[in-house]
């Protein structure tokens, strides 16, 4: 999966956006309903070599995916508890990437007020 592969990903989930509080190399996607606050699932330099990026994640999960990849740790500067930094092009199955980008997504939406959660038509989580 390259850059423009992960952007793509990341901006065609419902509400999404992309946003630049760090400057404009790194790339925060967040999520936002109608009037509602908005909320990032994911933070990548695009541009970085190697590709890499920040998803959050439930924390048993999280440490179960590190244990199991040596290209899945404790995301940078992020609480390492809830946030895994995956090397996008490590070889990992796209996939199990989307499937990771998807999960961080459903995490951040789930925490949505339900008005929020209805307005994006959000289905997540076994059904929202």
């Amino acid at each position: 999966m390259d850059a423009g592969e992960l952007r793509q990903l990341c901006l065609a989930l419902p509400g999404s956006f992309e946003d630049f509080p760090f400057g404009p190399e790194s790339s925060v996607f967040k999520v936002r309903a109608a009037g509602g606050k908005a909320k990032m699932f994911a933070l990548t330099e695009l541009g970085g070599e190697p590709l890499m990026i920040s998803l959050k994640c439930e924390p048993e999960l999280a440490l179960q995916l590190r244990a199991a990849h040596p290209e899945i740790t404790g995301a940078w500067h992020m609480n390492k508890t809830h946030w895994n930094q995956v090397e996008v092009a490590s070889g990992l199955p796209h996939g199990m990437i989307r499937d990771m980008v998807e999960d961080s997504y459903d995490l951040v939406v789930a925490s949505l007020p339900r008005r929020d959660r209805e307005s994006l038509a959000w289905k997540g989580l076994a059904g929202g």
